[in-house]
């Protein structure tokens, strides 16, 4: 995991901002303090996702020193935020679930992918089937047909 230093922005009638100094233009924000660290995880991680995948070199991570120097973050409250290291790549994979079980994965999340990643991680926390590997998982909305209705045997 590398960690990079994410800068926490709020006015009085406003959101939790996230701005990332080692990524000028990666930027989410959140209702509350905890949705806006997760945004910020997630943001993160899709903006360095994007960067790999276009061929930019990935920055090495700034120290607190650094950026607090630049007055612009100075009035920003500064966390910490890792993400997987480009060895830790994604692999992409289908799987089937009731619709049920995807209704109420949907009212619980907005991101489908890193809810069933966490979900199994936690399974599998200390059992030594644990990889070290990130999974994105695809879920597809498309309906199957019906089937065709048995003929009766008499």
């Amino acid at each position: 995991m590398t960690e990079y230093i994410a800068l926490l922005h709020k006015d009085r009638d406003s959101d939790y901002g996230v701005s990332f100094p080692d990524f000028p233009g990666c930027i989410t924000a959140g209702m509350t303090l905890e949705e806006a660290q997760r945004m910020a995880a997630e943001a993160l991680a899709f903006h360095i996702e994007g960067m790999i995948e276009d061929g930019d070199a990935i920055p090495d991570p700034s120290t607190l020193d650094a950026i607090m120097r630049a007055r612009v973050n100075r009035d920003a409250a500064a966390f910490i935020v890792a993400v997987p290291t480009a060895t830790e790549r994604a692999a992409r994979v289908n799987v089937t679930l009731p619709e049920s079980l995807l209704r109420r994965i949907d009212e619980t999340t907005d991101n489908r992918s890193r809810f069933l990643a966490q979900a199994a991680d936690q399974v599998l926390r200390g059992s030594p089937l644990r990889s070290n590997r990130s999974v994105h998982i695809k879920v597809s909305n498309r309906a199957k047909p019906p089937r065709r209705p048995r003929k009766a045997v008499n």
